[in-house]
């Protein structure tokens, strides 16, 4: 054990490096917290601290604001289950609506929507200026002198103005109760597939398009037929066939078949011997058709 040296005896010079070292390392450290002193924490005044919450909450109702759906001007004789949602209308004021419309009448004023449907003055204001109604409601309305046993008294009624059915627009089909936006841009399109409506019938074709339903649009539609450029069964081509109404491409290559097989047609019951001819369309189809 006496011959074992001890690590922590240290020589005179040794003890004199080890201060010097320890001396060092002070100096470093005061040099370093004299050039680089703690930054204090900054304290906000608590007018700044307001301010800046208000300018947080007011980003926030901005970003309410733009998430909301947008409104744009609307017929409130039309309002769905889903855009009274979206006014804040409760179900049972919706109800009141639809049900009034039920019975083929029409709100015309915002006072008369309250009235149908009962809801607050506050949502009335809110929405009554997006309301639009048609333009027979606010044209001067017509006067009328009833006869009665005292005197003649004038009386107010309204003139409903009828608009061709071959240039109604989607908009005004749309004011037909049960014609939807789906529904009017249908029979927009059934129109045009057949360069415009020939017979009243036609528009029970129009996929969805219920009876009674019908009978309303021709309440306030007519139809006025379009000019139609008859071609000749006996000349024509396949492609022109293709042309006219209930006439696909299979029953256009029968009717050019037989149409050789007879040496031309002389009648159009003729056509009605065709294997998968539209019968009971023979009538239009006529209108579209001639025989030389």
């Amino acid at each position: 054990m006496k011959n074992i040296k001890s690590h922590f005896k240290f020589a005179k010079a040794e003890r004199s490096g080890i201060l010097c070292i320890i001396f060092l390392i002070f100096i470093v450290q005061g040099i370093y917290f004299y050039t680089n002193p703690t930054k204090t924490p900054v304290h906000f005044a608590d007018t700044e601290i307001i301010a800046y919450q208000k300018h947080i909450d007011s980003l926030k109702q901005i970003a309410i604001l733009e998430q909301k759906p947008k409104i744009f001007p609307f017929n409130p004789n039309f309002i769905s289950d889903y855009k009274g949602y979206t006014l804040g209308m409760s179900t049972t004021e919706i109800d009141r609506l639809h049900k009034f419309r039920e019975t083929n009448k029409y709100v015309n004023s915002a006072k008369e929507f309250q009235t149908v449907t009962k809801i607050s003055d506050s949502l009335l204001s809110e929405i009554q200026s997006y309301f639009k109604f048609p333009e027979w409601v606010t044209r001067k309305k017509k006067k009328k002198r009833v006869y009665t046993p005292n005197a003649y008294v004038k009386k107010e009624e309204v003139v409903l103005e009828k608009i061709n059915l071959n240039k109604a627009t989607i908009e005004e089909l749309r004011k037909v109760y049960g014609i939807g936006e789906k529904l009017s841009a249908r029979i927009v399109k059934y129109r045009a597939k057949l360069g415009g409506f020939v017979t009243e019938s036609q528009l029970s074709d129009v996929y969805g398009l219920k009876p009674e339903v019908i009978q309303k649009v021709w309440k306030r539609f007519y139809l006025e037929k379009p000019t139609i450029v008859k071609m000749n069964i006996n000349t024509c081509s396949l492609q022109d066939l293709l042309k006219i109404p209930y006439i696909n491409y299979e029953l256009a290559d029968e009717i050019i078949n037989e149409r050789t097989l007879r040496e031309g047609f002389k009648t159009f019951e003729e056509l009605t011997k065709i294997r998968n001819f539209p019968n009971k369309k023979i009538d239009i189809i006529e209108l579209y058709l001639l025989i030389q």
